[in-house]
């Protein structure tokens, strides 16, 4: 088959390259006390867009240090007893999407909770500076401060910490509560169904945010992860702290958090992909030991993989 990366028995073994902070496990269970510490302050209001079919809110929380979430919230109407919910996270610099796009699920009787990553291009807050929103250079936001202001780690604690909030909603089943996205969505699937374990189920499609040295030497620092060459042309042009930046991501590299899933996860990758290489995908799910399962498309890359999205919603389906 055509080759971007490795073959595919070496993508199978992959270990990744980006290093992995010594004090990694104690930098996120330090974070998670941080998470847990917030009061969230949850406020639902009634949106304008209304169907027979389904009631829809828009869903705001307070997330670390203080800013605003804002999450589309859909739920089935005429569900009397607790039912199962999805947790939608989109692509980079993206937002929630239309209402109608949460329609299906509400149709099979799930719930929908779909975020605005703060700062990007929904209605969540970036407080770090500005109130409002960054847009993009997210990877590196933080990188020049202490690693406990990565603006990735704030938004990875956002995932978990919406998940805890739907579990708590009495009209969703807490154990079946369920994540789903590609792209920088999937890789915010992973942080959610790591940091908030109870997630029984997740689906990640070409996930963003893993093994970041490997996207450099691999040199496609560009599109997705354009911010990361941008960094060294301008902060460190001879690389003298190549190292430490390098390590420095590690805390917000997926793959070091895919131990931590105890739910099923579903992954979906494209051979041809050179946006997030699959090497780099590999990392993250060579190191999963939740229960798990591959789906591999040859010929694609980081584009529409056809009949991803039924393969999703039968896996969520299936008990």
């Amino acid at each position: 088959m055509p080759l971007v990366d490795m073959p595919l028995e070496k993508l199978k073994e992959y270990q990744g390259i980006n290093p992995r902070p010594a004090d990694f496990d104690e930098y996120w269970e330090r974070a998670i006390a941080e998470m847990r510490a917030v009061d969230p302050q949850v406020e639902l209001v009634p949106s304008g867009f209304q169907t027979p079919q389904a009631e829809c809110f828009d869903l705001y929380f307070t997330g670390v240090r203080g800013a605003r979430i804002h999450a589309k919230y859909v739920r089935p109407k005429g569900v009397s007893e607790p039912h199962p919910a999805v947790l939608l996270f989109h692509g980079y610099t993206g937002n929630a999407g239309d209402w109608g796009d949460k329609l299906a699920y509400a149709s099979l009787g799930f719930s929908v909770l779909a975020m605005d990553c703060r700062g990007q291009g929904g209605s969540s807050e970036d407080v770090g500076g500005t109130t409002g929103n960054t847009h993009h250079g997210h990877i590196i936001r933080g990188l020049d401060d202490h690693p406990d202001n990565l603006l990735f780690r704030h938004i990875f604690l956002d995932t978990a910490q919406l998940a805890g909030i739907a579990m708590g909603l009495p009209e969703i089943d807490a154990e079946r509560v369920y994540a789903h996205g590609g792209s920088q969505g999937g890789a915010l699937t992973i942080a959610c169904a790591a940091l908030e374990p109870r997630v029984k189920k997740a689906s990640t499609v070409f996930p963003f945010l893993c093994d970041y040295k490997r996207t450099y030497e691999m040199d496609l620092a560009k599109d997705a992860y354009e911010e990361l060459r941008k960094y060294f042309r301008f902060f460190d042009p001879l690389h003298e702290r190549e190292d430490e930046i390098f390590e420095k991501l590690g805390y917000i590299d997926l793959q070091f958090l895919a131990h931590r899933i105890r739910g099923e996860v579903l992954m979906l990758v494209g051979l041809m992909d050179t946006i997030c290489p699959p090497s780099t995908q590999f990392a993250a799910y060579n190191k999963m030991t939740a229960p798990k399962q591959l789906v591999i498309y040859p010929d694609f890359g980081h584009e529409h993989l056809p009949g991803s999205g039924d393969k999703t919603i039968q896996f969520f389906l299936k008990d």
